[in-house]
């Protein structure tokens, strides 16, 4: 993700930033920051929700978890079992998010080994994936000191369609515009609504491009890491 706050408040029709921006990044790795969207719950005033941009750590950490070093295991929810799985269940009723970013990279198997292939839309605009997010209760942290709480997300995932299959049987789950608010919206909670949101969302329309091995570790980072091979190499 390479956009500025500014374009991403202006995608998400956002009322308040309440993070540091984000250096960008052309290789997130887990454990990573990653830019989140998300509706909180007004004050007492019984105002409408507030949309929010925040930053989370890539990789879900329950709220029940003894320690924080599941997250980099829970990086991914598979869409079919979100709303039964433990770990997901609860996040899947109450706090349903976007991640915000620019693309994805899968490794396509084939006879010569994997190959790197950058995956975007079809205009380069901002991708939203369906995400979840938590808040984790660091118990090495005094209550109401600042660190206390660790927000973390994970990314949801379906089936590739044909067109995406070739290269990896599954493919981040992408909220169009105009289900944004549907997906974010807090007072969603059964798990039938959301089911029936998750079986709404459309076959993703995305162009993959072929890139240069250096993205294969995450030492490098850098607008050349999505060009195309041939460019990159």
């Amino acid at each position: 993700m390479a956009r500025s706050t500014g374009d991403l408040v202006a995608a998400f029709d956002v009322a308040e930033a309440i993070d540091r921006d984000l250096e960008p990044s052309y290789n997130v790795a887990p454990t990573d920051e990653v830019p989140l969207v998300m509706e909180r719950k007004a004050s007492d005033d019984g105002g409408p929700p507030t949309r929010e941009l925040a930053t989370a750590r890539w990789g879900l950490v329950p709220s029940w978890s003894k320690d924080a070093k599941s997250g980099a295991r829970l990086i991914n929810a598979r869409m079919e079992t979100i709303t039964q799985k433990p770990s997901f269940r609860q996040a899947a009723s109450k706090r349903r998010a976007l991640v915000a970013a620019d693309g994805y990279f899968e490794w396509q198997q084939t006879p010569e080994g994997k190959v790197p292939t950058y995956l975007h839309g079809e205009d380069n605009e901002i991708l939203a994936f369906a995400g979840l997010y938590e808040y984790w209760p660091d118990p090495t942290v005094p209550d109401g000191q600042p660190g206390k709480w660790l927000r973390t997300c994970t990314v949801i995932t379906t089936r590739a369609t044909d067109a995406l299959g070739h290269i990896h049987d599954r493919t981040p789950l992408i909220v169009p515009p105009g289900l944004y608010a549907d997906w974010l919206d807090i007072g969603t909670t059964s798990t039938a609504d959301v089911q029936m949101l998750l079986d709404s969302m459309p076959e993703p329309r995305l162009v993959p491009r072929v890139v240069g091995t250096r993205v294969n570790s995450v030492r490098n980072n850098g607008p050349e890491l999505i060009e195309p091979a041939e460019a990159a190499s």
